[in-house]
């Protein structure tokens, strides 16, 4: 199995295959909108805007399962983001990254690219770079700042 043999549910409830992303550089976030890694959508934000012409892509999956931190719905979510932070990246529908209902998503990451002490997600703002081949080139923590990835970003585009 692949990255690209996944689908996933947008935040209109329609499912799309990862597939879609073929060719792009990847950076996968389990988000929350009331988390104090929150302020960290700015920072994906220009990340974003700096290097999505160049192949970057930005995949939001908002998570309820760290201390209620993402309780609105769908909507709601995309929607406190693009006011809140001026979000323009894809954010999908909510989803599990632990546990017996995980999406499969997460499952294939945490496979290919396992935690400090432990393969399950630790917190909200986890992030996941995927190079062009769909291939896991890196986890980082919630407590990595969006701007720290550009180096790593930058080496993957000019690849």
């Amino acid at each position: 199995m692949e990255i690209y043999d996944i689908e996933v549910k947008t935040i209109k409830g329609e499912m799309v295959s990862l597939s879609n992303y073929k060719g792009k550089v990847l950076l996968i976030v389990n988000t929350a909108t009331r988390c104090g890694f929150t302020p960290q959508y700015k920072g994906l934000q220009e990340l974003y805007e700096k290097y999505q012409s160049q192949g970057l892509e930005i995949l939001d999956f908002p998570s309820n399962q760290f201390a209620n931190q993402a309780p609105e719905q769908d909507a709601e979510i995309a929607s406190f983001c693009e006011l809140n932070y001026g979000t323009k990246f894809q954010t999908f529908a909510k989803v599990d990254v632990n546990g017996p209902n995980e999406s499969p998503l997460y499952t294939f990451l945490k496979s290919e690219k396992k935690g400090f002490l432990t393969d399950a997600i630790k917190w909200n703002f986890t992030k996941f770079l995927v190079d062009r081949e769909g291939k896991v080139a890196g986890r980082f923590s919630p407590d990595t700042p969006p701007q720290k990835l550009e180096r790593e970003i930058e080496a993957l585009l000019a690849a």
